[in-house]
């Protein structure tokens, strides 16, 4: 199958995940050191389903479209992830005071997730209305990059699933 054309999308996806990426390792392992911290269980729960969430969302928009009803399977991921991202919030503001970096990424991402929901949302309404499928495609190198992150983000939710379930019952840090 030849390269398709990268839509924008899949440009401010990649940005997501690099955006993303720069979160977890500054933040969440440099930073805060969030795995070390007994009372990290619930946010790490939290991150983990977020990255099961972006390695579904990866993996779809890298290789597929998603025409006709097929394309509300998008809609759940995205609303899923809009819910788990509200949630992780409220935990994050709740357990302990984020460091700037942290605040300034998160932002980028807040604002990069209204991009992508505009984006992907122009893609889905033309997909919607074309006959129902599940239509492979290849964005070339950048469908690889996309698989590699979303690789990258399920062994991440495992990880921090693992946490979850070892920092699962602690009181919280304090603010």
């Amino acid at each position: 199958m030849p390269s398709a054309e990268v839509p924008v999308f899949i440009y401010a996806l990649m940005l997501h995940g690099l955006i993303g990426g720069l979160d977890v390792f500054v933040n969440h392992e440099l930073l805060a050191r969030l795995p070390r911290q007994p009372w990290s269980g619930p946010e790490q729960r939290m991150h983990s389903a977020r990255e099961v969430l972006f390695c579904a969302i990866f993996m779809s928009l890298a290789w597929f479209e998603w025409h006709g009803a097929a394309v509300w399977w998008l809609a759940l991921l995205y609303l899923a992830e809009v819910l788990v991202t509200a949630r992780d919030a409220v935990i994050e503001g709740d357990t302990r005071v984020l460091p700037t970096p942290e605040r300034v990424l998160h932002l980028l991402l807040f604002m990069n997730l209204g991009a992508l929901l505009v984006l992907v949302g122009q893609a889905a309404l033309g997909w919607h209305a074309l006959p129902n499928a599940v239509v492979p495609t290849d964005y070339g190198w950048a469908s690889r990059v996309l698989g590699a992150m979303g690789i990258g983000a399920l062994v991440w939710a495992v990880r921090d699933g693992v946490g979850a379930l070892k920092n699962a019952v602690v009181p919280a840090q304090g603010k």
